[in-house]
């Protein structure tokens, strides 16, 4: 089905589907949405700013980066992208825009490379992939809803059924992380409190209390594992 995961519960009900024996959500970028340049992800090949995973959406990389605000821009790099220059390339933007738009992937990467000293540029390679992948993040709406759909989906499970999350990065891993541990918690009274108060019940066990993360021969085959994780939980 062509949709978001936020909307497969009620998908689930469409169908009728009350309990599940599995659930894998993969979280992130198609590859190929990556590598071809015309979508506009890439910060190494041109293209119109785009960045949309569905195209009939409305909003896109363009408006993102010609049409919000300095602040929001500066916030935006900062929480999506963790970018510690955040508030000098939003400014960089902001002064580049009144004169014309951005337009491109390329514009907006060399604009993005130009904040930094050059002797320290390109140190931890590109530095636009950070802004790249905060814009992408709000283009997508990507971390809106998640935590609520993983615990939503986690307690679709039949008891002993199993649910895995791949991420891809800091804050989806650390939302994924806290959700599970939500779930798998018995009690979340002070531990001062004489008994239990709060009625939590523990709804999952952690199967992996530590990301399982790609092995050097993985890594070999295919690069891009190196920023997953994979996180499993088992329903009680």
């Amino acid at each position: 089905m062509h949709d978001d995961f936020a909307s497969a519960c009620g998908r689930l009900d469409e169908l009728g589907i009350e309990a599940l024996d599995g659930v894998l959500l993969d979280l992130g970028v198609s590859s190929y949405q990556i590598d071809n340049a015309e979508r506009g992800f890439s910060y190494i090949k041109d293209a119109p700013l785009d960045m949309r995973m569905d195209r009939g959406q409305d909003l896109d990389a363009y408006k993102v980066v010609n049409g919000y605000p300095r602040e929001r821009l500066e916030s935006i790099f900062r929480d999506y992208g963790e970018e510690r220059l955040a508030r000098r390339i939003a400014a960089k933007i902001e002064e580049r825009r009144a004169e014309a738009p951005v337009a491109t992937t390329l514009e907006l990467a060399e604009l993005v490379a130009g904040c930094y000293p050059p002797g320290t540029r390109y140190k931890y390679g590109n530095p636009a992939k950070r802004v790249f992948q905060a814009i992408r993040i709000e283009v997508n709406g990507e971390l809106d809803r998640l935590s609520e759909s993983v615990t939503a989906l986690a307690r679709r499970l039949r008891r002993g059924g199993r649910m895995a999350v791949i991420t891809f990065h800091s804050l989806e891993d650390r939302i994924v992380k806290n959700a599970f541990r939500e779930l798998s918690l018995s009690c979340t009274c002070p531990p001062d409190f004489p008994v239990c108060v709060c009625g939590k019940v523990k709804e999952v066990e952690l199967v992996n209390a530590k990301p399982i993360t790609a092995s050097p021969e993985e890594l070999k085959a295919n690069p891009r594992a190196e920023s997953a994780k994979l996180r499993i939980v088992k329903r009680i």
